[in-house]
This record gives C-alpha cells, sequence and structure tokens, in this order.
C-alpha cells in the first residue's frame, strides 16, 4: 500500500496522529479525505455530511466530535469511526470502505443475502458505493 501522505502539509500530521492513534492506515484515511472531501475542510453533503472526512451530524456527536469543521477533530472522529467498521467487518478494508460510505446496515443486509465479502456484495451495492470504494483503493495504492 501507498504509505505517502497527498494531503495538504496542514494536515498531514493531524492524519498521522489519529491513524496511529485509532491503529488504521494513514494511507487509508488519507485515501478516504481525498475521496470525501478532495482535503476541503469546509465541505457540507446535501445530506448533511461534513468536514474533511464528511462525517454526517449523529455519527459525528457519538463520536466526541463537537465541530465536524475543525480538522483535528473531524479527522480523528473520521479515523476511529473508520477502525470501527474495520473492526466489524473483521479487517476487510473494502467492506469497511462500503459501510463507511453506505452505511453499516445496508452492507450488513447484503452479506446476509449475498455473502460476507466485498466481491459477493459489490455488484448488489449502489454504483456510487462502488465507484468509492474503488476510488478509495486506488488513491490509497497509489
Amino acid at each position: 500500500m501507498n504509505t505517502s501522505l497527498g494531503a495538504p502539509q496542514a494536515y498531514r500530521g493531524l492524519i498521522t496522529n489519529s491513524a496511529n492513534k485509532h491503529g488504521v492506515p494513514a494511507g487509508l484515511v488519507d485515501a478516504v479525505i481525498k475521496a470525501e472531501s478532495s482535503y476541503n475542510p469546509r465541505a457540507r453533503s446535501g445530506v448533511g455530511a461534513a468536514g474533511l472526512m464528511q462525517l454526517m451530524p449523529g455519527t459525528a456527536a457519538g463520536l466526541g466530535v463537537s465541530n465536524p469543521y475543525d480538522p483535528a477533530q473531524n479527522i480523528d472522529g473520521g479515523a476511529k469511526y473508520l477502525k470501527g467498521q474495520i473492526a466489524r467487518y473483521g479487517g476487510d478494508y473494502q467492506l469497511a470502505l462500503a459501510a463507511y460510505n453506505w452505511g453499516p446496515g445496508n452492507v450488513n443486509k447484503a452479506i446476509k443475502k449475498y455473502g460476507n465479502s466485498w466481491s459477493a456484495i459489490q455488484a448488489h451495492a449502489p454504483k456510487e458505493t462502488q465507484k468509492y470504494v474503488n476510488k478509495v483503493m486506488k488513491n490509497w495504492r497509489g
């Protein structure tokens, strides 16, 4: 996997520190940020996801993120959430990324119906999620 970070210098330390704190690859956190917000800390989606890692309000609150537009809080919360998804799916980064994008409830339903791997559920995931997982993995691999 690509270990270099493409993030602007201002975020590299935050990414590395949060990734190390939560035990996730820094390059993966960087790739998620690139895909989610293109490094724009003020990014906001149409459904209300906010900040660099595009945290939904309820998710952000549950992670202790009081200001999703604060890069340090957002990256730390996003790395923690990503770690939770990686753990939930037994270290399967693609399933974890699908859950990050599509939601763990949807991923769990697909797993029950089609099988416990990204290759088993991929064709049944929304096109947006398929593209997202591929994009993040490509960005991470460099």
